[in-house]
């Protein structure tokens, strides 16, 4: 009898395994990033995103040292599970070419799906406020994200133009600033002009 209770007890605090702990920390990734989005690093606490995975405080710890960690985290995340990362990975025939993926890149940044998404907004257009006053490792985070979104556009020029990484930062440039002033205004109309100026000067310097 005893040695049955003690083997319960024994099971009952046994460590979850590494896979668990994988879940769960991409869960609350997920959820911290769904949350900054909505509402801005400052203004949600680790309570409220514990709350908003269903877990609860404590277990924050276990996988983070400080919310400034999980931000990082949740900017750094993008990379791998935004909308053009996940229709690459759901395409079927043959592999589109480097500008094709340049332009469909583009296309994709500024369309009303990605717009009306908010939730699932690139830091780059729902966080830049928030990340320049942030701390280093978001920073850095927000950076290799700057620099992923850069190497796809420059990535469809020439090897030899010298102009290549240029063009690439004003492309960067055109799709989150359209996205994020187009994102600011109340007026459908002024939203779908920015949006499509942006576009047509950004596939513009795709064109040979």
């Amino acid at each position: 009898m005893f040695k049955n209770i003690e083997s319960g007890l024994e099971l009952s605090i046994m460590p979850y395994t590494a896979e668990h702990k994988a879940r769960t920390r991409a869960k609350i990734v997920e959820g911290a990033r769904v949350m900054f989005n909505r509402h801005g690093f400052e203004q949600v606490s680790i309570d409220d995103i514990m709350q908003h995975v269903g877990l609860t405080r404590g277990g924050f710890y276990n996988h983070f040292k400080s919310k400034d960690e999980l931000y990082a985290e949740a900017v750094r995340s993008f990379t791998s599970c935004n909308p053009f990362a996940r229709q690459q990975a759901n395409a079927k025939g043959p592999a589109p070419s480097r500008r094709e993926l340049a332009q469909m890149l583009v296309n994709l940044y500024l369309s009303d799906e990605v717009l009306a998404d908010v939730d699932q907004h690139c830091p780059l257009i729902a966080l830049p406020s928030d990340v320049a006053r942030a701390g280093l490792e978001p920073r850095a985070a927000y950076t290799t994200v700057v620099e992923n979104m850069t190497h796809v556009f420059q990535a469809a020029f020439d090897p030899d133009d010298d102009d290549a990484r240029r063009k690439a930062l004003l492309m960067v440039g055109l799709c989150v600033g359209g996205m994020v002033i187009a994102r600011t205004t109340d007026d459908p109309g002024l939203r779908q002009a920015l949006r499509g100026a942006a576009r047509r000067e950004a596939l513009a310097l795709l064109d040979p």
